[in-house]
């Protein structure tokens, strides 16, 4: 999986083989060592052997193991050993291992363990990078133990109720978010979405799919903020609804077999739906059944459940449905419902699909900050194959009635049923559901719910999308002049008000529209003054307000002067409690007026005077757009004045992408001069 994201994962062998490839390639390469990656489950059928085989051959190899507690990609067993940290350790040390240390998440959880094998240290997460390091030049096979629960099965498990929930939220500040996909790429989380707002696309924490692993708080962004103890709130009440409160669909008569087919994320609950709809065949006496193709779902990848339904008891149902075979889809998520493989197993006279309206991310997210996914196109394209598309908003009936997203697949079931699709009975749904014994009551509710969308759509009318649509440009130009004297004064304001004026007499709105938007967000820059006002004016308050209700509050900061270093030696991120937004950060935010002065205490860094320098020299550009215009240059000019666009992020995450975005101004530029 790790080759999947990562270009310097190569390598790849067969369960068992993790490092071997490295044993036969090591005398022929110039490369002096590698990390290996080995899962806990591996180890013990198999990885243990290949570790004693590099052993044995002298390799120069770090061990990565990850022991997560579960073998989570099929299916989140048990190890099957049942082998402890503790003892693994030992193991290594008599198979003749250089060296071996544990990280943890919670290294805590080894005060008093007194059976480590000798010289075994213990650290925390945030010194994974400097323990690699280390390993990496002590010769011969070292082992790094990574002691962490899996963070799928630690969901899985607080929604069984066997691991206690946790209290702590984690809420992004998306007016002081920049967007720059900093906390994505340390915690490799899909958890993680895109949220676009008046001032751009920003971030945003899924409460419903968060598998609480805090790791994001890790990103070097003043954004984050944590609340102990915070309830999700639900915009909506639902009223108690019951199998009488819509009236009973017209169903098509099942005389063959009837071929369901289940599209969606993993780790969402679809397999399990998929369950309840075959356990609900049985409860009424016919043939079913049902397989899942997950494959790397439970990592958030594409899942598929078939489910196949026999007109009677003793009719052979067989597996996965056939191509060009499905009857009915129930697209969870559109995304996997419009890729190629689940296409194929439709057919345009006979498929009736229903789909959630409600796009979820992919992990291309993760690693692209910019991905952009067209979910009209995909729903277009699904339409086109079959021979009927419905959709219903299941994400946002769900966070609404019930204050988690998890029982939209429940919705979309209810859905199904209620337009004919699912040839059971709601007493054998009844039953399913109160037979799979999790959360019963509310997905009763989510089934009745989907039901009354399917027979009256517009109970399905949500309220407006918060998301800001696109402004009129001489709006767009008002507001922006309007922030910016608040973020500084009238003075300011009317120097980029004027310099607009000069843009917009060129006659080009797409150049005038990037100039609007790029030129405010440099003059805007978020230093610890503007950081303090995005706190404090009012809005952060309002949406915080929206989505959680009370709490403990705790905002994570790095302030340049307690000199706090992470193990890269990059500043580190710390928690400051609720005196900090009551107290510190509105004084700090009234003291904007000291901002780029002699007695600004801020001013002087290199990050705060290449801020500055930023805008000058985008000024300066616009300037010379303006003296050099002409019709044909008008692509360039907008390319160059949306260059900021690509400058996000704070401290080192901000002064990487000024490298960048300097290269890429250099070269328009030189285009400019040749054209």
């Amino acid at each position: 999986m790790a080759s999947f994201s990562d270009p310097q994962t190569d390598l790849n062998s067969h369960m068992g083989g993790e490092g071997l490839t490295w044993v036969g390639s090591a005398p022929f390469t110039t490369e002096k060592h590698v990390f290996v990656n080995l899962g806990d489950g591996t180890y013990n059928h198999s990885g243990s052997l290949a570790i004693r085989a590099s052993v044995a051959a002298g390799s120069h190899v770090t061990y990565k193991l990850l022991f997560n507690d579960a073998v989570a990609m099929t299916g989140g067993q048990r190890a099957e050993s049942g082998f402890t940290p503790a003892q693994i350790t030992r193991q290594l040390a008599a198979e003749g291992v250089a060296r071996t240390v544990i990280v943890a998440a919670e290294p805590e959880r080894y005060d008093g363990v007194t059976d480590l094998a000798p010289g075994v240290e213990v650290y925390p997460r945030s010194e994974l990078m400097a323990v690699q390091r280390r390993l990496r030049e002590i010769p011969g096979v070292t082992v790094l133990l990574y002691d962490q629960i899996c963070a799928t099965e630690k969901r899985r498990r607080t929604k069984r109720g066997t691991l206690e929930a946790t209290t702590k939220r984690v809420f992004i500040n998306p007016l002081v978010c920049e967007g720059c996909g900093d906390c994505s790429k340390t915690s490799n989380c899909v958890s993680i979405e895109p949220l676009d707002t008046e001032f751009g696309r920003k971030r945003q924490i899924n409460p419903s799919s968060c598998n609480t692993d805090y790791s994001c708080l890790e990103g070097f962004c003043p954004s984050f903020v944590t609340l102990e103890g915070a309830e999700k709130v639900q915009d909506a009440a639902l009223p108690a609804l019951t199998a009488d409160s819509t009236p009973l669909p017209i169903f098509e008569p099942l005389t063959d077999l009837r071929n369901i087919v289940f599209t969606g994320i993993g780790g969402t609950g679809v397999t399990t739906t998929a369950s309840i709809l075959a356990m609900a065949a049985h409860v009424d006496g016919l043939a079913a059944s049902v397989v899942d193709m997950t494959g790397l779902a439970q990592k958030g990848g594409a899942v598929f459940s078939h489910v196949r339904i026999g007109a009677g008891p003793t009719q052979v149902v067989g597996g996965r449905v056939p191509a060009a075979c499905a009857h009915v889809l129930i697209a969870c998520d559109i995304l996997s419902a419009a890729g190629p493989d689940a296409l194929a197993l439709y057919a345009k006279d006979r498929t009736m699909a229903v789909a959630n309206a409600d796009f979820a991310p992919t992990a291309d997210f993760v690693t692209d900050r910019d991905a952009r996914f067209d979910a009209d196109n995909m729903a277009r394209r699904i339409a086109a194959a079959t021979r009927r598309f419905d959709q219903v908003p299941a994400h946002r009936l769900a966070e609404t009635h019930f204050g988690d997203a998890i029982y939209a697949n429940m919705i979309m079931l209810g859905f199904a049923w209620q337009k004919g699709h699912v040839p059971v009975s709601s007493r054998a749904v009844y039953r399913a559901i109160r037979l799979n014994g999790v959360a019963a009551d509310q997905n009763l509710q989510a089934f009745e719910l989907g039901r009354r969308i399917a027979h009256d759509p517009d109970l399905a009318q949500m309220p407006p999308s918060r998301d800001a649509a696109p402004m009129a440009l001489d709006d767009l130009i008002a507001h922006r002049t309007t922030d910016l004297q608040a973020y500084q004064n009238a003075a300011y304001a009317k120097d980029y008000a004027s310099r607009m004026a000069k843009i917009a007499g060129l006659g080009s709105e797409r150049l005038t529209r990037a100039a609007a938007v790029n030129l405010y967000k440099l003059m805007a820059y978020k230093d610890e003054y503007e950081v303090a006002r995005l706190y404090t004016d009012g809005r952060y308050a309002d949406q915080r307000a929206r989505s959680f209700r009370g709490g403990r509050v705790k905002i994570w900061l790095a302030p340049p002067f307690l000199g706090l270093k992470d193990s890269e030696g990059r500043p580190r991120k710390v928690a400051f409690g609720g005196w900090m937004l009551d107290y510190a950060l509105p004084l700090l935010a009234r003291l904007r007026g000291l901002r780029a002065t002699v007695l600004d205490p801020f001013g002087g860094t290199e990050e705060r005077r290449a801020e500055r320098r930023l805008v000058r020299d985008y000024q300066a550009d616009l300037d010379r757009i303006q003296g050099q215009w002409s019709a044909v240059k008008e692509a360039l000019a907008v390319q160059i004045a949306e260059l900021p666009q690509d400058i996000r992020g704070y401290g080192h995450v901000k002064a990487a992408s000024m490298v960048t975005a300097a290269k890429a101004r250099e070269k328009l530029w030189q285009a400019w001069s040749e054209t």
